[in-house]
């Protein structure tokens, strides 16, 4: 696995985001129900689920550089039949439900953030996907990016 920069740089940022979301600011605090409490409490513990699941499927593959390591396989199977991103996924689902939970306003910000950043990581990674493994466009148009794509009847 050869890494560029701009692997190194979405690293960086992915971390020095997660250390922003750490921080107890008091920015922009609002007042939530108990159901978006519920609602927080059981999106967070789904996505919890998907880290752990897309942790122990990817196994060896896992990396946090978007460049597939050398000899990573292509994964189709398991959580990574219905989504093609389950860490990101889960990772998003979790900053909102905390964010959501606590009516934090600033860590709502940061979590707008950290999609936004997924959201470029996640077109980078697919060109070294597509790179690496020819048949990665068929499973793209397949498979949903962060979300299951919903099958519609023609």
């Amino acid at each position: 696995m050869k890494l560029a920069g701009k692997d190194f740089i979405y690293v960086v940022l992915q971390i020095l985001l997660f250390f922003a979301f750490l921080l107890d600011m008091e920015l922009f605090s609002f007042r939530n129900s108990s159901f978006l409490e519920f609602l927080s409490v059981l999106t967070g513990s789904i996505g919890l689920g998907l880290v752990i699941i897309a942790f122990f499927q990817l196994n060896k593959n896992l990396s946090p550089f978007p460049t597939p390591k050398k000899y990573a396989r292509l994964l189709t199977g398991g959580i990574f039949k219905l989504i093609r991103h389950p860490i990101y996924t889960g990772i998003l689902f979790i900053v909102f439900s905390i964010a959501v939970f606590q009516g934090s306003g600033y860590r709502l910000f940061i979590s707008i953030l950290l999609m936004i950043l997924f959201h470029f990581k996640t077109l980078y990674e697919e060109k070294k996907l597509a790179e690496k493994f020819p048949e990665y466009e068929t499973y793209k148009k397949n498979t949903g990016k962060f979300l299951p794509k919903i099958k519609t009847k023609s």
